[in-house]
């Protein structure tokens, strides 16, 4: 009682095919593969970027035109 045999799992598999058709299992498969390989592409992307981002950045020249576009304000707070 505990566990199925390969008559239910057939039985299970033919309802699923016969409820959603076989053109919509396999759209839904290949949309499964294609979700897993973006992310393990975006996993790739990020453990880069981490070791990107722990490397001490250059430094940067003083620049008149990047210190003129520079705004430098102070937040008051209303009373």
């Amino acid at each position: 009682m505990g566990s199925f045999s390969i008559w239910h799992w057939l039985i299970v598999l033919l309802i699923v095919v016969m409820v959603f058709g076989t053109k919509k299992l396999k759209n839904i498969g290949s949309d499964l593969g294609g979700a897993v390989k973006g992310f393990k592409d975006g996993m790739k992307d990020g453990s880069s970027a981490e070791e990107a981002a722990s490397k001490p950045a250059g430094q940067v020249a003083n620049n008149q035109a990047a210190d003129k576009a520079t705004i430098d304000v102070e937040a008051k707070q209303k009373s």
